[in-house]
């Protein structure tokens, strides 16, 4: 059973309705979030994987699509072809400025780093991914605040 909301706009900024927004970080600020950076260099699938589950709003799963974005880039060579779909889907969904052209140039030439900018724009939409849809669904609803664990401090030694 997958767990939707019916607002479009239920995590993070929504912009006002007809106008655009720009990403909230730049494409080329891969390492902004570098353990972010290091699972996509390393593990593309699974940043994709992600971000297609929040993007399609749990219809398909983390390892469904990231499945597929293996399948796809072994067959083709050209993942990137399918990951353009998810940033065209990402702009539509929060109204972020671009054109299907750019989203398909910004894929083919720097895969990793539009993967970054789009797992980046979720986490600042108040996301968290490593959990997926379902579980972020769920934390909405009972209002848990989406925000980080405090950092613990060294405990006591001799």
């Amino acid at each position: 059973m997958s767990m939707q909301s019916s607002n479009p706009n239920a995590h993070g900024k929504s912009g006002q309705p007809g106008t655009e927004q720009e990403w909230s970080t730049g494409f080329c600020d891969c390492c902004s979030d570098v353990p972010n950076c290091c699972l996509t260099c390393w593990c593309p699938c699974i940043t994709f994987g992600r971000i297609a589950e929040i993007v399609d709003r749990g219809s398909t799963s983390c390892g469904t699509t990231g499945a597929l974005y293996i399948i796809i880039g072994v067959l083709t060579g050209c993942a990137c072809l399918y990951s353009c779909c998810y940033r065209t889907k990402l702009r539509e969904q929060y109204k972020i400025k671009g054109n299907d052209c750019q989203d398909c140039l910004a894929h083919f030439f720097c895969e990793l780093c539009a993967l970054t900018q789009q797992y980046r724009e979720l986490q600042n939409r108040g996301y968290n991914m490593s959990i997926g849809w379902n579980a972020n669904v769920e934390q909405q609803s009972r209002g848990v605040a989406m925000t980080r664990p405090p950092v613990v401090e060294g405990g006591m030694t001799k």
